[in-house]
């Protein structure tokens, strides 16, 4: 057998973990009007004892409003045109 020693350059990091019950409270707050358009940029990019799971779920959260947001300007954009084609031929 080799008598190598294992030394761990990284330190373990000890995450916090997100109860069931903050998952609960995260869900309510996030179905109170004007609170969800907020609460997800102070979870994303606020500082303070934010777990990072919290974090990640948040800037998952904006980059999806961001994605449907596009989607709603090309949509609104082509039938906007075709719209407009159309009530110039009458």
């Amino acid at each position: 057998m080799n008598n190598m020693e294992y030394n761990d350059i990284y330190p373990e990091v000890k995450e916090d973990v997100v109860s069931v019950k903050d998952w609960l409270l995260v869900m309510l707050l996030m179905s109170i009007p004007f609170v969800n358009l907020i609460m997800p940029f102070v979870w994303a990019f606020g500082g303070g004892d934010i777990p990072e799971s919290k974090k990640n779920w948040a800037k998952a959260m904006l980059l999806w409003a961001l994605i449907i947001i596009g989607l709603y300007i090309v949509l609104l954009v082509v039938f906007g045109f075709s719209i407009m084609s159309l009530a110039d031929s009458y």
